[in-house]
């Protein structure tokens, strides 16, 4: 049996199916059915003579939870390929660990730059025409929006592939992946802790009579920690996911929603 290699067809195939990323999402795993559409090529030729076994633990790996930008998410694609081309079976794992690292940080620089400044650039310039009554308001903005969308994808689904091959077939191949793999787990774990300084919202309104001026809870929080119950609040949910293997999500949510609805009626979170 002839290995086989990974083609410029197959690439395509993958940059055409990540178009459609978005259009399969669930609140278990977000994009990994999309993901593994898109792999799917890829695994088709590389698995072609291989065990069935082997094909299905390939698309096993490939539906663990995965939820990252869809402009970025190419990126991670190509570097995916490489790895599953260059790496044998007993080392498969690694696949997993570079991709889901490379996931976070990839999300928040699509986040910023995308969503926060050029998607803000293209609707303000549709707007714009579109107050007029011009029709080439929302055909502009959809066109500039793509102008640089699909270039992103397109290179970025090749970059990632050559440079992955590159990497992996050089004698430090290993090491620099992992290295890798560590910075974007760091890079990924300040994202994280960005986000929740200024995505979670807890404040006190408890305050305790001191003569005229009466002490306030959540100030004397601060003065120790800014944040700190934000972060107490998204710890103990994540203690949570993490005990229960994020079976009981839902059920996580809707009792913090309950709480912090009985709380806030009782005066103590404002």
């Amino acid at each position: 049996m002839g290995e086989q290699h990974i083609t410029k067809k197959e690439l395509n195939k993958v940059f055409w199916r990540s178009q459609l990323i978005q259009m399969s999402h669930n609140y278990e795993r977000m994009q990994s059915l999309g993901t593994l559409y898109c792999l799917n090529p890829i695994l088709k030729k590389l698995y072609k003579d291989k065990p069935k076994e082997e094909k299905v633990n390939a698309m096993k790996r490939h539906l663990e939870f995965f939820n990252s930008h869809p402009v970025t998410i190419p990126f991670i694609l190509g570097v995916t390929s490489a790895m599953e081309e260059n790496t044998d079976e007993e080392d498969k794992d690694s696949v997993l660990s570079l991709k889901t690292s490379l996931m976070g940080p990839l999300a928040g620089l699509g986040d910023s730059l995308l969503n926060f400044t050029w998607m803000p650039i293209c609707g303000s310039v549709g707007a714009a025409f579109a107050i007029q009554g011009n029709i080439m308001g929302p055909i502009l903005m959809l066109l500039l929006v793509n102008l640089l969308y699909f270039p992103i994808k397109y290179y970025g689904l090749n970059m990632g592939y050559s440079k992955g091959r590159e990497i992996l077939s050089s004698g430090e191949g290993k090491g620099l992946l992992d290295r890798l793999a560590n910075m974007a787990n760091v890079l990924g774990v300040i994202v994280a802790g960005g986000l929740i300084a200024t995505t979670v919202k807890v404040k006190l309104g408890v305050q305790f009579a001191a003569g005229e001026n009466p002490l306030v809870l959540q100030e004397m929080l601060d003065k120790v920690m800014p944040n700190l119950l934000p972060l107490a609040i998204t710890m103990i949910c994540f203690y949570l996911l993490k005990k229960w293997n994020g079976k009981h999500a839902v059920a996580i949510i809707f009792g913090v929603l309950i709480i912090a609805v009985i709380l806030a009626m009782c005066g103590i979170l404002v």
